[in-house]
């Protein structure tokens, strides 16, 4: 029977919580990664995986609510700009520390303006996950 792409997708799920529990090294989950992704059939895909225990490849992934409500948390996309704001926000500020004390706080027109759009996105923007 051929594999779908989501087949192909919880596969490599499944051989990422291998990787993760220390079943197999990361250069043989890439090395399986890229037989799953060149596998047309069932058949294939349970060569793959034919090593580890509790493998069922017909399994039915979990369904996922239609709707998250804001509660939950915002778009994995927005938590990583938000990141990478503070990452930078922290750097320049760092610099700012170790060479300018007490001067200028030059390091607002990085955080300032970044921040700003990133606060509309986040209030106004649609929640897609």
């Amino acid at each position: 029977m051929r594999a779908s792409d989501v087949d192909r997708d919880r596969v490599a799920a499944v051989l990422r919580e291998h990787t993760a529990q220390g079943r197999i090294s990361v250069e043989e989950f890439n090395e399986r990664l890229e037989q799953v992704y060149q596998s047309k059939t069932y058949g294939e895909l349970a060569r793959v995986t034919a090593d580890l225990p509790d493998v069922d490849l017909r399994a039915q992934p979990a369904r996922v609510p239609a709707a998250k409500s804001p509660q939950q948390g915002m778009h994995p996309g927005m938590r990583g700009a938000w990141a990478a704001w503070a990452s930078a926000v922290a750097v320049t500020s760092v610099i700012w520390l170790l060479t300018d004390f007490g001067g200028y706080f030059w390091p607002m027109w990085v955080a300032g303006p970044w921040g700003a759009l990133l606060l509309v996105s986040s209030i106004f923007g649609t929640n897609r996950k």
